[in-house]
């Protein structure tokens, strides 16, 4: 388990989300949405995206997707946004034990990575069986304190 990048400790705090049962493709599109913002603001949109009023548009992944309105491909990835909203509150309550200002946190790394997948079977025709796999996410988060 290793970070993309080796952060001041002093300024930063640090999360990970290790084997995640949640669609790596669908975390990385979150991730490119909220990256580089305020952490209440981005809690607010992973809010409004739970509530279905607000859709992530999708950059990466879009073969196959139905139009928003007024955004191109996009969805409404529930799961995801719950998850990672759990991980952001997890470094922000990590931040506020180093002492940092809770309140003055903007989102410096948010990454999503493909976890190793639980293996499954999934029963056939005549007792057979073939493989059904469960993808799996690694989620990382480095929250840095804003300049004054």
């Amino acid at each position: 388990m290793g970070y993309t990048m080796d952060p001041d400790p002093e300024k930063t705090a640090k999360a990970y989300g290790s084997e995640l049962q949640i669609s790596p493709k669908e975390s990385v599109e979150v991730c490119d949405m909220l990256r580089g913002k305020d952490v209440d603001e981005a809690l607010e949109i992973l809010e409004s995206v739970m509530a279905e009023e607000r859709a992530v548009p999708y950059k990466k992944h879009k073969k196959r997707r139905a139009h928003q309105k007024g955004l191109g491909p996009g969805g409404y990835p529930k799961k995801v946004c719950e998850k990672m909203k759990e991980k952001i509150e997890e470094c922000r309550s990590n931040a506020e034990d180093k002492g940092l200002d809770s309140e003055n946190l903007k989102i410096k790394v948010l990454a999503a990575h493909k976890g190793s997948p639980i293996q499954g079977r999934r029963p056939r025709a005549m007792g057979r069986s073939t493989p059904h796999d469960t993808k799996t996410t690694n989620l990382e988060i480095i929250l840095e304190e804003k300049e004054a």
